[in-house]
């Protein structure tokens, strides 16, 4: 598991290393520490981490330039930062918590057991979803959307406008972002729970969920039982 540190501070980036490795133990990681911007961007072109930990003022830099650029990534980010007037900004760009300066360790791990176990939600409500199209980035709102397809090394976005904007943030990973009113129903989809209108049954135990729009997906056998229990 790879982890990358962005934090201009020696002393926050050693305490957040050192954090880190106490938090993984035994278990096999590589933390690197950049100490600006860009060489934190370069190191992210060079290798994609599991996992960033960012703080958002670096030397007078933003650290919005980071997610900006890497908006709809497929790795997890923590943002470790005394700028908690911007928590409400990075959870729309999809960061997986906001850990505000000053921290103890019970609550940067907190932080990292939200990383590690994706039934772990988060206090802060996510309200937003950033997508990267054409070089510009939208806010979706996380009402907006029906359900989420997995679909080759991206997710698409299925809304309730008729449009569909591609992620590329896998079905686990916005699993673990979103609300838990988003509930997986296959290997294949993530559904908003409230635009359910009826679970069918067909011949040969094959299930699906028939939304307000109309469409019909498919459950998994496995989670047939429980989706059941969620749809009235």
């Amino acid at each position: 598991m790879n982890i990358l540190i962005i934090e201009d501070e020696a002393r926050i980036a050693r305490r957040l290393q050192r954090m880190t490795a106490e938090f993984f133990g035994n278990r096999p990681i590589q933390i690197t520490i950049c100490d600006s911007l860009q060489r934190g961007l370069d190191q992210i072109t060079r290798q994609l981490p599991d996992l960033l930990l960012l703080d958002l003022n670096l030397n007078g830099d933003n650290g919005f330039e980071v997610l900006e650029q890497m908006v709809a990534a497929s790795f997890h980010t923590i943002i470790v930062s005394a700028n908690t007037d911007k928590a409400i900004t990075a959870f729309a760009y999809g960061v997986l918590d906001f850990v505000p300066k000053p921290f103890d360790k019970e609550r940067f791990f907190q932080a990292l057991n939200r990383f590690i176990s994706p039934a772990v939600k988060s206090d802060d409500g996510m309200k937003y979803l950033a997508v990267k199209k054409s070089g510009q980035i939208r806010l979706i709102s996380i009402s907006e959307i029906i359900y989420i397809k997995g679909a080759g090394i991206y997710t698409e976005l299925h809304l309730k406008n008729g449009k569909q904007e591609l992620h590329d943030k896998s079905l686990e990973l916005l699993q673990q972002l979103l609300p838990d009113g988003f509930e997986r129903i296959h290997k294949s989809y993530l559904v908003n729970l409230q635009e359910a209108e009826k679970i069918l049954i067909n011949p040969g135990s094959r299930y699906g969920l028939q939304i307000k729009n109309g469409e019909i997906l498919p459950i998994g056998r496995s989670k047939y039982k429980e989706i059941k229990n969620k749809v009235i």
